[in-house]
């Protein structure tokens, strides 16, 4: 009886030029994903980052963005931005300054040395330091306009109206801020007090969506009377001689929500031009 040997199975190799397109394709698969989930959603984001001093990322509904101010740990501020900002977004729309002081501006200028600014907007008379000589080195270096601000001036931030209310001069006062969109209105009011308030309570006759405050500054003043905010975000940068003395639970009287990124992380207002909500990392 004679047996017939079986065949050795062949075994197929993939042709070289496979092994390199396959990785490729998966590569592009994973970019496409990453880009999908970071498109813009249509809506307003106002985000309030967790970084020691101020600073906070606007992100405009067609994808655009633009910071205020950096905090004070620029390490911490890169990392936020990382985090918030899709990775093949290399420039900001704007850089806004509300203060030339430290803890404001380190982080804005670890910021510029990622990102190109295409306008940079700042008080009069930003006081002279190291660092200060830095964001001005970098801005120069990327040909950004850095334009003096004015109180009443107005930056269109793709359709969405960023007014100065007033301006300052320099560290010892800095500007306030207001962003509208549709029926949501934010004001961005770090500065040292009473001169400041004066002038804005004239024009403080509408209630606002939400408030950006020193956490340091006195709650029950004539201005917060009359802007009625539904919320307020209590903001570090502002450290006072003598800090007024309030518990949450009397900050809430007046009846705004109240967030600190001590307790919820990273803030991001969020508004449809109808409506707008708060969502906390914490």
């Amino acid at each position: 009886m004679t047996t017939t040997a079986k065949p050795e199975p062949q075994t197929r190799t993939l042709p070289a030029w496979t092994r390199f397109l396959l990785p490729i394709l998966l590569l592009g698969v994973v970019l496409a994903l990453a880009a999908w989930v970071a498109r813009p959603d249509g809506h307003l984001h106002v985000i309030f980052l967790d970084t020691p001093g101020d600073a906070i990322l606007i992100q405009t509904p067609r994808g655009s963005y633009a910071l205020i101010d950096g905090g004070s740990k620029p390490s911490q501020l890169t990392l936020n931005l990382g985090r918030r900002m899709p990775f093949w977004q290399r420039s900001l729309a704007a850089v806004i300054l509300t203060q030339g002081d430290g803890e404001r501006m380190p982080g804005q200028v670890a910021a510029l040395a990622r990102y190109r600014a295409e306008l940079a907007l700042a008080p009069p008379g930003v006081p002279e330091s190291a660092t200060a000589r830095e964001w001005l080195r970098l801005l120069e270096s990327q040909d950004t306009p850095i334009h003096p601000a004015r109180g009443g001036e107005r930056l269109d931030l793709d359709g969405r109206l960023l007014t100065v209310l007033t301006a300052g001069d320099g560290a010892a006062a800095g500007m306030v801020l207001r962003l509208d969109y549709g029926a949501t209105s934010v004001v961005i009011h770090g500065t040292t007090g009473t001169p400041t308030d004066e002038m804005l309570l004239p024009a403080a006759a509408q209630p606002i969506t939400a408030l950006a405050y020193p956490w340091q500054r006195e709650i029950d003043t004539p201005l917060l009377a009359a802007w009625q905010p539904q919320a307020i975000v209590f903001t570090s940068a502002y450290a006072a001689n003598e800090p007024a003395l309030h518990t949450y639970h009397e900050r809430a009287r007046n009846g705004a929500a109240l967030y600190h990124e001590k307790l919820d992380g990273t803030i991001t207002l969020i508004s449809d031009g109808r409506r707008a909500w708060i969502e906390t990392e914490k």
